[in-house]
């Protein structure tokens, strides 16, 4: 799937995730207490718009900065902002206006739910396969997250070594 399919499919044929076309990546298991808290502090509009493949939640995140690769409406953004705490950040990249539409018009509200005096969250719109023209500075990230967005990369091996060069180590 290329980019200009991608978005139309994500950002204006999906409506909600009533309208995927498939369910090949939906999982019976329900997470551990804390994500599953966390989950409960999304906003439902930012809900109804999820098309990931599961989440990827690290174990002894709090306060790291994690980068997401394909954030989409931001869910798995906003329960990780819960994870990391006020001091950790999470920064969600995605190509999709109307997904990141979605997104950012939360920022606040979440802030609020959290408690934080700010928010740790950010979204850039952009090409995941073009993080060098990001401005996403190289080793700033302790952790890189993603829910098989990568598979819609045409070259993985050259998105997987820019997304290295954005970890700290």
């Amino acid at each position: 799937m290329n980019l200009e399919n991608s978005r139309d499919y994500y950002g204006k044929v999906l409506q909600g995730s009533e309208d995927l076309r498939t369910d090949a990546c939906c999982t019976m298991e329900a997470p551990a207490p804390p994500v599953r808290t966390a989950m409960m502090n999304v906003h439902e509009d930012v809900r109804a718009r999820y098309y990931g493949c599961g989440l990827v939640v690290p174990e002894a995140i709090d306060g790291a900065h994690i980068l997401d690769l394909g954030s989409g409406s931001g869910q798995d953004v906003y329960i990780l902002a819960q994870l990391v705490g006020e001091q950790g950040s999470v920064t969600g990249v995605d190509a999709t206006p109307e997904q990141l539409a979605v997104a950012t018009e939360h920022v606040e509200w979440h802030r609020e739910r959290f408690g934080y005096a700010k928010s740790n969250v950010r979204f850039v719109e952009g090409d995941i396969e073009k993080l060098d023209q990001l401005g996403l500075e190289a080793g700033s990230f302790d952790v890189i997250v993603s829910n098989c967005v990568i598979n819609l990369v045409a070259d993985k091996a050259a998105e997987l070594d820019a997304a290295s060069r954005r970890l700290v180590y």
